[in-house]
């Protein structure tokens, strides 16, 4: 009788943690997209899709290819959105089929990325005037990340609980270029954008410890590696990479 008792408590702790999964998931991805719809809301949804805008932030003439851009990283963010909530609602089957869809788009931003990034720098723009080429690297690193970070989750869509944590690391990936356009964010000087972007993982991580007890390992090596791509800016200023950014130019 003990026994049953204590499986019968176990599995309703299981449960718990799982309802707690799925809520702290999809609110997760609710806050991601207000926070891009916020952050590039002036520039781009708050008039039709761009009608009528100029120039990128940075004073980019706003051409085709950040038109397409815009319309991939919002599908991104729509489809992330979409997937959270199929899992909070227990669509297991339709989260999958639409996984297909996800990771073409996903493959499309980090094409479409570079190209922005090497627009870019053709342009002579950089942040605070900064050096175009030298700054090429952080929105090329961006992609780079990104693109790592979901191809990891495919690979380990069958290990549901890496999977997700990984998809939040993706996302990560790409707040930098969000934060930065708040301005109560890029007031406070150009690294908080930067701290900002782990944010959901550190919110992750807090997640796993409470419910969980023990960070998920997904989480470790993201952060980890979100910290070690710091490097690339000094990299920037590197004679070898000003080579290369010099051949992406051409």
């Amino acid at each position: 009788m003990r026994q049953g008792s204590a499986t019968s408590l176990d599995t309703n702790a299981a449960h718990a943690r799982h309802a707690a999964e799925r809520i702290f998931f999809s609110s997760l991805a609710v806050l991601l997209a207000l926070l891009v719809f916020v952050a590039f809301g002036p520039t781009y949804y708050w008039t039709p899709f761009g009608e009528g805008v100029t120039h990128t932030a940075l004073g980019v003439r706003f051409t085709g290819i950040f038109h397409v851009h815009g319309a991939v990283f919002t599908a991104w963010v729509v489809l992330f959105l979409g997937q959270a909530l199929l899992i909070a609602n227990r669509r297991v089957a339709l989260h999958r089929r639409l996984g297909y869809a996800a990771a073409v788009v996903a493959a499309a931003m980090v094409i479409l990325g570079l190209l922005v990034a090497i627009e870019t720098a053709r342009a002579g723009i950089a942040p605070a005037g900064g050096d175009p080429v030298s700054f090429m690297i952080v929105p090329v690193g961006d992609m780079v990340l990104f693109g790592g970070f979901v191809a990891a989750g495919i690979l380990l869509r069958r290990n549901t609980d890496a999977h997700k944590r990984l998809m939040v690391g993706a996302y990560a990936c790409l707040l930098v270029a969000t934060l930065s356009r708040i301005t109560a964010v890029s007031a406070m000087g150009p690294a908080a954008p930067v701290l900002g972007s782990f944010l959901p993982i550190a919110a992750g991580m807090v997640f796993d410890l409470r419910v969980h007890g023990r960070v998920h390992r997904a989480y470790l090596w993201g952060f980890a590696v979100l910290l070690a791509s710091g490097v690339r800016v000094p990299i920037g200023e590197s004679a070898a990479w000003r080579s290369f950014a010099s051949w992406l130019l051409t």
